[in-house]
């Protein structure tokens, strides 16, 4: 019995008035946070969408799940504010608190320096690298890593953690981490140069001696390539970095060469005629470009006397420059039938020599004998 009583008293000496009173809050701050999901943040989404730059509606965007996370966080805290909780455990539950608001932060700005950010297309459009500049992803996975790091700083100097013995330790290790991490530096090296020299951006076509292809990614380590038979070729920023890169994609045209053999038969003048009708042919093509065209007779080969043919598309797409060059050997094919002239093949003539007669006749007498 009296069990009982010392029971009842200790339930009823809690402080039932200031655990009512933290739950209100509690409650109020979520249904709060419910209305700011709602009702609040599009109403603010609105306004932002109307200014003249999206780097605000970037800003809300990124910071909208981290704010309702931390809105839940703090109607939490300040429902324990109000809970007979003794100072010791409340300096834990400060520092728990402080950490959570620098993690929001972080995050918040983790989501701000994501590729899609209006801040880097800005910076890319203002070096006149548009959207698929190399420069964004790089400069968003480099910010991502810093905004990471100090984070990370921030809250380990929140709980009293020694940052100058953290910076000692690694410094006692800082040869060994320096050896080890050789290869990783050259290749993050590479990757910056290639960033700031912008030899490509992202969708040009390259070619290196190591590989050729498509852009796909530039990372702090490697740049992806993905080639023309389809598999993905991962090449270290700093093999790239120190090679010939030719990026095809800025060509202005695309050249066409080839040498056209005819036989050792054909005379000048239909030799003549064939070179007129093939540069007449090329001058008249639509997508051919009419700054240079070259139709010579250049030389006499081995086999054949041989015509020169040079010049350029106005496109420098892959298929539709196969499609023209189809189109104009085609041509040279026409012209050649229709003035008789014949293709010539790699040959030889041999000639016999005749010998004297005086010669057979002691050879004749040598074999009857």
């Amino acid at each position: 019995m009296d069990l009982l009583y010392t029971w009842r008293d200790a339930f009823m000496s809690l402080p039932w008035i200031k655990i009512g009173i933290a739950f209100v809050i509690f409650l109020v701050i979520y249904l709060f946070r419910k209305i700011f999901t709602r009702y609040i943040f599009k109403m603010i989404m609105k306004f932002a969408k109307k200014s003249p730059t999206s780097i605000f509606t970037n800003v809300l965007v990124a910071f909208e799940t981290p704010v309702r996370f931390f809105i839940g966080v703090l109607g939490i805290y300040l429902a324990i504010l109000y809970l007979p909780i003794p100072q010791e455990h409340m300096s834990v539950i400060n520092t728990i608190y402080r950490s959570i608001v620098i993690i929001v932060i972080g995050w918040g700005l983790f989501n701000f320096s994501s590729s899609t950010s209006s801040l880097f297309h800005r910076i890319a459009h203002k070096m006149e690298d548009g959207a698929d500049s190399m420069i964004i992803p790089f400069m968003s996975k480099l910010s991502r890593f810093i905004i990471v790091l100090l984070t990370i700083t921030v809250v380990a100097y929140e709980w009293d953690y020694d940052i100058n013995g953290l910076v000692a330790g690694l410094g006692l290790g800082g040869l060994a981490v320096a050896l080890a991490a050789q290869e990783t530096l050259s290749n993050f090296l590479g990757g910056v140069i290639i960033v700031t020299e912008r030899p490509f951006k992202k969708g040009d076509w390259i070619e290196t001696p190591t590989v050729e292809g498509l852009v796909e990614d530039i990372t702090f380590r490697s740049t992806e390539v993905r080639t023309f038979a389809d598999s993905l070729v991962t090449v270290p920023n700093k093999t790239l970095a120190n090679e010939a890169i030719t990026n095809w994609s800025e060509m202005s045209v695309r050249r066409i060469m080839f040498t056209v053999g005819v036989e050792y038969a054909t005379s000048p003048e239909k030799i003549e005629k064939v070179v007129e009708r093939m540069e007449t042919m090329l001058h008249e093509h639509d997508e051919v470009d009419k700054e240079l065209i070259l139709v010579k007779f250049s030389e006499m080969g081995e086999s054949s006397y041989d015509i020169f043919v040079y010049f350029f598309t106005k496109t420098i797409a892959w298929v539709e420059w196969y499609e023209i060059k189809q189109q104009i050997n085609l041509s040279v094919i026409r012209i050649l039938e229709e003035e008789g002239v014949n293709v010539a093949f790699p040959s030889r003539s041999l000639y016999f020599e005749k010998y004297p007669e005086d010669f057979l006749q002691a050879l004749d007498r040598k074999e009857k004998e």
